[in-house]
Formats: C-alpha cells, sequence, structure tokens
C-alpha cells in the first residue's frame, strides 16, 4: 500500500534528524493517513478510501463529497477517483460558470 492521499495527493517528505551536536539522519515525515468511508449522493454510493487528515477536512470544509470532488483539480485525484468526479460532473445539477456566462 502506498503512503499517498488519495484525495489531496500528499505523499511522504525527506528531512533530518538533526541531534543537539548537530549530526543529521535521513527521516521520511509520513502524511497522516486514515481509511475513512465516503458516501455520494449523486452515485448513490459509498467509497473506502485512504486520506490524509486535511483531506477529511476539505471534505468537510466544502460540505459533502460530490461538492469536493466536483471543485477539486484532477492532478491530486487517484485514477478510480478520476472516473468518479467524471461520473459526478455528468449528474451534477450544477453548472459551470463558463456555462452560465454563455446563457
Amino acid at each position: 500500500m502506498s503512503k499517498k492521499c488519495e484525495l489531496t495527493g500528499k505523499i511522504p517528505m525527506k528531512g533530518h534528524n538533526v541531534s543537539h551536536a548537530n549530526n543529521k539522519t535521513k527521516r521520511r515525515f509520513l502524511p497522516n493517513l486514515k481509511k475513512v468511508k465516503f458516501t455520494s449522493e449523486l452515485m448513490k454510493r459509498s467509497l473506502k478510501l485512504t486520506v490524509s487528515n486535511s483531506g477529511v477536512r476539505s471534505v468537510d470544509k466544502k460540505g459533502s463529497f460530490d461538492e469536493f470532488l466536483r471543485t477539486v483539480k484532477n492532478k491530486n485525484l487517484s485514477p478510480r477517483l478520476k472516473k468518479l468526479k467524471k461520473g459526478i460532473l455528468i449528474k451534477s445539477p450544477y453548472k459551470k460558470k463558463s456555462e452560465a456566462k454563455t446563457l
């Protein structure tokens, strides 16, 4: 299992442990990952995802999982969430800003 957030794309960072004598040893800063179950109202299904704590907070801020997927950039999402996002955009009752301006 990779240590990558499926919503935000967070991955482990590299760094050093620095001792009092200023000796540096390599270490990894791992993201705070959790298994979380999200439900999509538009697709009428639930998903179990490996998500960072900040990813869960981002979904809470947007209000719903569907709204978060609608607004997030594709480059951060996992491949299976990209497919889900495409389905949500098709079924979504919301219109894009560019479509609203032309009407």
